[in-house]
């Protein structure tokens, strides 16, 4: 199955405060915040939505397209994605701009306050996806995650011209998108993904109900956090799954986008909603155990071995031939 990744490619920084951010504001003055946090950990690390999602199907045995846009030295980026399997040629490389960055914030509830920078992801407006179509043969799915706002817009028109299947995530750049975009988006994509909280918000946005946007998508997939998460079809039952537990300490960033990544690769492999959003959970907490949002390996046998313990000898033995012998 070939599949473009469309989205942010960036840099993150990561940082660690040891106390509760809640514990530094003071009633009644929430409208003039003014803190500064002194962090215990610091890690530098490469990111972005697309480039996230891109890697962890790369290491899940696919070679997925990489769709985004970067500013001058991703050579050594580049370089790394490439060993991991994912196809970086059509990513533009602007001459004037960095490279997106993530500034984030920890606390020990892992509760997260972040910053991010566009940079060069602006420029990702102007990246025409049939040229990448023909250079890969064609495409068979086409995942529009957060991006410069412009080129979701355009890639989602180009998807829906070229009879192309796509998947809808918006995430956070939900807050930035005004009805019609919104509505724009939701123009029969094959998948929706939310958080539960952008389920809610979703709705606000695009001025339809829960009902009315699964009218108009195929399947909507909504990550619960620690609840799990459920697949939902018009007219069908959902599909729900509960969440694999962390067996250690956890760093929540990263984890929506592996969830993606586990789902999509069970999707790419012609499995059930059910095994997909199981793969999806058990992806999640693998990269929840690690720092940063790209770790370096997923096993195949650690990962059967969440799934087993959370979802039993049938879900392993639908997964085990594909995951054993696919993962890096």
């Amino acid at each position: 199955m070939k599949i473009a990744v469309t989205g942010s490619i960036a840099e993150d920084h990561l940082m660690v405060y040891p106390g509760r951010f809640t514990e530094q504001f003071i009633a009644g003055s929430i409208d003039k915040v003014s803190l500064s946090f002194l962090v215990d950990e610091l890690e530098i690390r490469p990111g972005g939505t697309a480039a996230n999602i891109a890697h962890g199907l790369g290491l899940l045995g696919l070679r997925p397209l990489l769709v985004g846009a970067v500013g001058e030295g991703f050579e050594q980026y580049r370089a790394r994605l490439e060993r991991c399997g994912v196809d970086t040629a059509s990513v533009r490389v602007s001459d004037r701009l960095h490279t997106a960055r993530f500034v984030c914030t920890t606390d020990s509830d892992h509760n997260q306050i972040g910053s991010f920078y566009t940079g060069a992801m602006s420029e990702a407006r102007h990246i025409d996806l049939r040229p990448v179509r023909e250079r890969a043969g064609g495409l068979d799915l086409v995942v529009v995650s957060p991006n410069d706002p412009e080129a979701m817009l355009r890639h989602t028109r180009q998807c829906v011209e070229m009879g192309v299947p796509f998947v809808a995530d918006p995430s956070q750049q939900l807050a930035r998108l005004d009805r019609d975009q919104v509505r724009a988006l939701l123009t029969g994509p094959r998948y929706l993904f939310t958080n539960e909280y952008e389920s809610v918000l979703i709705q606000e946005r695009a001025g339809w109900t829960e009902q009315q946007i699964l009218g108009r998508v195929g399947s909507w997939v909504i990550t619960r956090g620690a609840e799990g998460a459920v697949v939902q079809q018009a007219g069908l039952r959902p599909v729900t799954v509960k969440s694999v537990p962390p067996t250690g300490p956890a760093e929540p960033t990263g984890a929506g986008d592996a969830f993606r990544v586990g789902f999509l690769a069970a999707v790419a492999w012609g499995l059930s909603h059910r095994r997909a959003a199981q793969l999806g959970s058990a992806v999640a907490t693998a990269v929840l155990e690690s720092t940063g949002s790209q770790p370096p390996s997923l096993s195949g046998h650690g990962l059967l071995a969440r799934v087993r313990d959370a979802y039993g000898v049938s879900a392993t033995e639908d997964l085990g031939g594909h995951l054993t012998g696919a993962s890096r």
